[in-house]
């Protein structure tokens, strides 16, 4: 299993781009995530909210629903990886991403995988111990979770 770098308490966290249209889910994911790895989640419910916090900020994971009300995941991560690395000095490639996926979106999952910074995919609702064991290696956990 891959380790995360050690992050000493006075470098920031790193920052997760999550992008859903449910708040509940929003919400339950930020809350896991904090809760259990060292870091801090911006969250958004559009794809234009997304892309516009994605040229502003630099993140260290993106965790995005396929399904989104103006595009689908897949293209607003095409739209950061060409746009990311030319607003974000020093950075040359998007950071790893891992989609949310409704149960009947399924069929999309091995089709999303071929992209080499996918991850893995979570199915809504999401379960802490999919989330956790998805994010593990690319986020470091917070002290006492290792």
């Amino acid at each position: 299993m891959p380790r995360c770098a050690v992050v000493s308490p006075s470098s920031p966290p790193p920052r997760v781009l999550l992008v859903e249209q449910s708040l509940p889910f929003r919400r339950v994911i930020r809350e896991a995530l904090t809760a259990f790895m060292h870091c801090e989640v911006d969250d958004a419910s559009t794809g234009e909210q997304a892309f516009e916090l994605g040229v502003s900020r630099r993140y260290a994971l993106y965790l995005f629903a396929y399904s989104l009300p103006d595009m689908p995941g897949d293209l607003l991560d095409r739209l950061l990886a060409y746009s990311g690395p030319k607003v974000h000095r020093g950075a040359h490639a998007s950071p790893p991403l891992i989609y949310l996926l409704k149960t009947e979106e399924a069929q999309r999952a091995q089709e999303l995988s071929r992209n080499a910074r996918v991850r893995g995919t979570l199915f809504m609702p999401p379960r802490l111990d999919a989330l956790i064991k998805a994010t593990t290696g690319i986020l470091p956990p917070k002290m006492g979770w290792e």
